[in-house]
């Protein structure tokens, strides 16, 4: 049970996260977005189960198609006389050309029938990857004027309005990276639902990119928490000069 991803699992770890957003920042879009990856996830664990599960009425009609195709040449071919005489020659290669372009034409549509439900699952496992870029890159959007290093510099007109202390942030910036982890453990579903090997390297490309993002948004969170680290250190020393005059005055 743990050589492969659950997406029950997935699912109920990201239900929990929703609710861990939604309790520290109510009022945040984030935990909106977080909600959408939810749901995200329970669909794609159904259309992952569907990458598994072989396609019966395709391949049913498929093998009807090509077996009417063959019964069809088999017919064509039984009413194919042969004569030995000059002036049927001609005619005969003729047959014989066109019966061969018969063949070529049944054997590329015995290959596009059989490769039909792969093509049609590969088409659907790419909508669903690109649907899930996409909610990656509305969690990197949310994150993106999390800027710890910019509470010390001057605020202009243009500027965006942070009400976050240092430690919200640290917060903030942390569940950003488990939802992009998340969103990461969805694609890898699809990599272990199929060997399509596109639909491996568009999962791939996905973790690739969350990875990436992840490792920025912790450079923000190692600033951040340096600055609380400070701020704690500036109250410790306040607080103990605060003692010592205490002190000194009941001396």
């Amino acid at each position: 049970m743990y050589r492969s991803l659950d997406s029950a699992m997935i699912v109920a770890t990201l239900e929990k996260l929703e609710r861990r957003v939604a309790e520290r920042f109510p009022n945040a879009g984030l935990a909106k977005v977080c909600a959408e990856l939810t749901q995200i996830a329970r669909e794609n664990d159904t259309r992952a189960q569907m990458l598994v599960r072989p396609n019966y009425v395709l391949r049913i009609l498929s093998a009807a198609v090509m077996l009417a195709g063959l019964a069809l040449i088999g017919y064509v071919s039984a009413q194919i006389e042969v004569k030995r005489d000059a002036e049927s020659i001609f005619s005969t290669l003729q047959g014989i050309d066109a019966g061969l372009n018969i063949i070529l034409v049944a054997g590329a549509t015995v290959i596009f029938l059989a490769t039909l439900e792969s093509r049609w699952k590969r088409q659907q496992a790419l909508g669903d990857l690109d649907e899930l870029r996409s909610i990656i890159h509305v969690i990197d959007m949310h994150q993106l004027t999390k800027d710890p290093a910019t509470s010390v510099a001057d605020a202009t007109p243009a500027s965006p309005i942070r009400t976050l202390a240092p430690h919200e942030l640290v917060r903030y910036l942390d569940y950003c990276s488990e939802m992009l982890s998340m969103a990461a453990k969805v694609a890898a579903v699809y990599a272990q639902s199929t060997k399509d090997p596109l639909v491996v390297a568009a999962s791939s490309d996905l973790q690739q990119i969350t990875a990436n993002l992840s490792a920025k948004i912790w450079q923000k969170i190692t600033i951040a928490q340096s600055v609380v680290m400070a701020q704690t250190s500036a109250m410790a020393d306040i607080a103990s000069i605060a003692a010592g005059t205490t002190r000194d005055r009941g001396v």
